[in-house]
């Protein structure tokens, strides 16, 4: 559930900042790009990229590079510095599945749960298309979920979150989280990072999917809150609008007691869908639409994909 003041002018489902144009998303893409290269220190590894036995190749180096892997043979006669790239060192899929619902337009606080989980992607994209490697896209909102194939670079990812912030009016629709996994992992044959971007909001039909993608690739859960969600406030009388159903209810949020009762049913579903996570084995950080989100997100991803 989201709420909004029963007097509020504009739709239930889009309280909070709107979306930005297109050309302030480019300038975000670079102010993030500049973000991510100072906070993560190093290069981006998944699980699977150990160092190997066999040599491949000696390649020059390329910044992020680890120093140990230097040969300092081949960089003495060439002047120029060379590393050593073994067999277990191989191109990277990432995979985004990225949540467009309806519940993603809510926000109340610096920005909409949609802002951060664009600046995820964009973050994400930057990070997992270094030398060579490749960005899958699967989104899912209202409808079937839509996949983007693999690509170098970041082609079409700001093109796509710039259509997607077009087409996303905040109508009422049911998401299928546990659908937009099954489609992943159909598609998704090399074992890849896995990145979920969403507010996990809705019917929990995307364990036994999760499972599944987390026994054959390496798998973050990357979950969006806005406060809001988790405490009423004293604000009189309230409506809580579900954005993926549209179903209203009217409350007095002057009632102490209730407010208690949403708080801890609200803590108790959200450690339920933590619980689940857990469970399936994929890693597991929490963004607010508050504050800094890109840092406790580098602060995660070097914890967990080096």
């Amino acid at each position: 559930m989201t709420l909004v003041r029963a007097h509020r002018s504009g739709t239930p489902a889009r309280p909070g900042p709107g979306p930005i144009p297109e050309q302030l998303l480019r300038a975000l893409d670079v102010a993030i790009g500049r973000r991510v290269e100072g906070l993560l220190a190093g290069d981006y590894r998944s699980a699977m990229m150990g160092v190997g036995t066999e040599l491949a190749q000696v390649r020059p180096y390329v910044p992020g590079d680890d120093v140990r892997r230097i040969d300092w043979n081949v960089t003495a006669r060439t002047g120029e510095p060379h590393v050593r790239v073994h067999l277990a060192e191989r191109v990277l899929v990432t995979w985004l599945v990225l949540d467009t619902s309806a519940s993603m337009q809510f926000g109340t606080a610096d920005r909409r749960k949609a802002d951060v989980a664009e600046g995820v992607a964009l973050a994400l994209g930057r990070v997992a298309t270094r030398r060579g490697n490749r960005l899958g896209i699967v989104t899912f909102g209202e409808g079937a979920p839509t996949a983007s194939p693999p690509r170098q670079g970041r082609v079409g990812l700001i093109g796509l979150l710039a259509s997607l912030r077009e087409e996303s009016g905040g109508a009422a629709g049911r998401a299928s989280l546990g659908e937009a996994l099954r489609q992943t992992g159909a598609i998704a044959r090399q074992r890849a990072l896995v990145a979920i971007v969403s507010d996990f909001r809705g019917p929990v039909d995307w364990r036994v999917p999760l499972l599944d993608l987390a026994g054959r690739h390496d798998v973050v859960a990357i979950e969006i809150r806005d406060p809001r969600e988790q405490e009423l406030p004293d604000l009189g009388e309230l409506w809580l609008v579900d954005p993926e159903t549209g179903r209203q209810i009217r409350v007095d949020s002057r009632d102490a007691k209730l407010r208690a009762r949403f708080a801890a049913a609200a803590s108790g579903e959200r450690q339920g869908v933590s619980r689940a996570i857990a469970s399936t084995g994929a890693r597991h950080v929490v963004l607010s639409t508050s504050g800094d989100w890109l840092r406790p997100l580098a602060a995660f991803l070097r914890r967990t994909v080096r």
